[in-house]
């Protein structure tokens, strides 16, 4: 039987693909069969690993990639690079710990986020992206159509559930019950990974019971690592540095919007 079918049978298309290749490499670094056998069963398991990232990434849900490299924390200097770095080598993950950055908008709070959740996915766990607007929709409408217990069995499934902006709009009773349901699902059992723009202090206002906003909190940071951010709005620097912030509108009929005007014709 010839390598190239014995590859397609046993479904090795990644080194399928490369086998000249592998071949060529090996036998200009004259290659033991060992060192060969190695080599080509590494291409495969790259090949494998590679599909499989893209595949997580794809039911992450991630509105966009972003990773650590992309974050500038000279803009930031108020974070703990190294409380970071802990949090990007995912032993929280594995711990079934939660996370939870806190900061004003624009300061960066997504984009940690999302390159935990990126790191995650090629770590090889499960991660889901959902804001709370569209968490809470989803829980909703599941309850009015009777399919509740199913949709959180289906949230507490992934490894890593991000759940970003909460806080921005404040929730109804019945919200803030189905986030608590959600919340015992997972509790101790998988990562939430929360970024909000309200300080704890003011949670009970956001779940509209503070009663029921010190039993979340409870649960969430019984085992959670917070991380605080103060500082500018990455946003507003961008359109402060385009000149498009600090001026002030000019009064009708100023003179030099004449002089523009005639400047121009």
């Amino acid at each position: 039987m010839e390598l190239t079918t014995l590859l397609e049978r046993m479904k090795m298309e990644h080194l399928l693909a490369q086998l000249d290749g592998v071949c060529e490499h090996a036998a200009k670094g004259d290659l033991d069969y060992k060192g060969f056998l190695t080599q080509a069963l590494e291409a495969e398991w790259r090949g494998r690993h590679q599909r499989g990232v893209e595949s997580r990434l794809k039911l992450a849900r991630l509105p966009w990639i972003k990773t650590f490299d992309q974050f500038d924390f000279d803009f930031q200097p108020s974070i703990d690079r190294r409380q970071v770095r802990e949090l990007a080598g995912l032993s929280f993950i594995e711990r079934t710990e939660n996370v939870v950055l806190l900061g004003p908008p624009g300061v960066g709070k997504t984009h940690l986020a999302i390159a935990l959740g990126v790191k995650a996915v090629e770590a090889g766990h499960s991660v889901l992206f959902l804001t709370l607007e569209s968490l809470m929709g989803r829980l909703v409408r599941a309850r009015h159509e009777n399919r509740l217990d199913r949709i959180l069995q289906q949230l507490a499934y992934p490894r890593v559930l991000i759940l970003d902006e909460l806080g921005y709009l404040p929730l109804t009773r019945e919200e803030a019950s189905l986030f608590f349901r959600l919340l015992v699902r997972r509790y101790e059992r998988a990562s939430l990974i929360v970024t909000s723009n309200k300080s704890f202090v003011d949670w009970g206002e956001v779940f509209n019971d503070q009663i029921l906003a010190t039993a979340i909190l409870d649960r969430l940071l019984h085992h959670a690592t917070t991380v605080n951010i103060k500082g500018e709005s990455y946003r507003l620097r961008e359109k402060k540095k385009a000149g498009l912030l600090g001026r002030k509108p000019r009064p009708a009929g100023d003179p030099a919007d004449v002089e523009e005007v005639g400047a121009e014709a």
